[in-house]
């Protein structure tokens, strides 16, 4: 049984005239009984579908190819009995090598030890189309469309096909199954592997050493299978004549939800979030809106949380026109923290792309930014990798320097963790 709740951060007062509402829902699922004022869920026994993606292309040859099949024997361990599970082994295809058959096997002791025989035999070469991998995961899921459906993709380089390709295939994977993307080493693309995760409701990690795989792969399936209930969408409704400007996931790390919207009727739309078990999760509305008079206060948005279509948790957004200037300016400083946390993830992306550009002024701007906005956030995380890539003479103004010589993983590793936020102080 999860039980949720829901709270709103926000500056309801705007001045006269004003149209932007910006407001912060923190959603929370726990464990437990039914208080006044909660709505519940009970996840009705929902199976749980695991399909693990291993780039086996020419270049995961050696120690890469060896380490990846223990990564997914410790994934395979990791899978209590009754889950839903196969292996795929990708390469400029996309072949199932367990099970034989034409579905998705049972996880028990003895289809766990098939499954480990199998990944034992799996070999390096050929090249890598990952839209094939995605659209073979598509295709077994769909066999158990009554399972919460979850993927692994591991992979050591760049994607073969065209983008126009690889869309292809993600818009066809969108909304059926969720996935967790891992790179190892140093010569895939943190923006590809980050643009498949984003479809997909997954994130996007960086393995820095093969043997790093299995404990990596273990802590994904802990956490896929620890998530009960699925189908969890955001439905935001709001007053006729008003826009949603962006909707974003601001914690644990942000993530765009704004065009995956689905319309519900000509007011209201869903937000697919994916898989949810017990967590906190937290969201940045912003709405525009037609302007009241001042001295009204009206309802600007409604952000229920539904499971299945029933709506349970219910936030809702105002907004009060003032002609009180210290009230219309009065920032809510839970707003402020997520809308810097979004800013430092969007300052580090854009820093290292003009840095691997040759714009070195761009750059230090940039990074110099994210090392300001990590250092008011109490980033500690965040600024350690920054210190990796720049010298940070001043953090509080933002004064870095770039540093001349950069381990490539120091920067792909600052680059995939660039959208993990913490939370907002209390």
């Amino acid at each position: 049984m999860l039980v949720f709740t829901s709270e709103v951060n926000q500056n309801k007062y705007l001045p006269a005239g004003g149209t932007d509402v910006h407001a912060v829902v923190t959603v929370t699922a726990k464990s437990g009984g039914q208080e006044q004022g909660q709505a519940r869920s009970q996840p009705g026994g929902r199976t749980a579908a695991e399909v693990i993606l291993l780039d086996c292309s020419g270049s995961m040859g050696g120690n890469k190819i060896i380490e990846a099949r223990r990564a997914a024997r410790a994934a395979i361990d990791t899978l209590s009995d009754g889950v839903l599970f196969a292996v795929v082994q990708g390469e400029h295809f996309a072949k199932k090598i367990f099970p034989e058959r034409d579905s998705l096997a049972v996880a028990s002791a003895a289809t766990r030890e098939a499954a480990k025989t199998a990944v034992s035999r799996m070999q390096a070469g050929g090249g890598t189309a990952i839209g094939e991998w995605l659209l073979l995961a598509r295709e077994l899921m769909l066999t158990r469309p009554d399972a919460i459906h979850h993927a692994i993709l591991l992979t050591d380089g760049q994607n073969g096909q065209t983008e126009a390709e690889l869309d292809r295939a993600l818009n066809q994977c969108e909304g059926v199954f969720q996935c967790d993307c891992r790179g190892v080493g140093a010569d895939w693309e943190v923006a590809q592997l980050r643009r498949i995760a984003k479809r997909l409701l997954g994130d996007v990690g960086l393995i820095r050493k093969p043997n790093e795989m299995a404990d990596d792969f273990r802590a994904i399936v802990e956490a896929a299978l620890g998530r009960g209930i699925d189908k969890v969408a955001l439905r935001v409704w709001t007053p006729r004549g008003a826009d949603v400007l962006f909707l974003r996931q601001v914690l644990p790390d942000v993530t765009d939800l704004t065009g995956g919207a689905v319309a519900v009727d000509a007011l209201t739309r869903d937000y697919p979030t994916g898989a949810w078990g017990e967590e906190k999760r937290v969201y940045h509305l912003g709405i525009k809106i037609l302007p009241g008079p001042v001295g009204v206060e009206k309802l600007s948005a409604r952000v229920r949380l539904v499971v299945d279509g029933e709506p349970l948790a219910e936030a809702k957004v105002l907004a009060a026109w003032t002609d009180d200037v210290e009230l219309s300016t009065r920032i809510d400083g839970t707003v402020a923290h997520y809308t810097g946390q979004a800013e430092l993830a969007d300052a580090i992306q854009k820093g290292l792309e003009a840095r691997n550009e040759g714009d070195g002024e761009t750059a230090a701007t940039l990074l110099g930014q994210a090392a300001r906005l990590a250092t008011r956030a109490r980033d500690t995380a965040r600024l350690a990798l920054l210190e990796k890539v720049v010298e940070i003479e001043d953090a509080a103004t933002g004064k870095v320097k770039l540093r001349a010589n950069v381990d490539k993983l120091d920067e792909m590793d600052l680059d995939a963790q660039s959208t993990k936020t913490v939370p907002a102080p209390r």
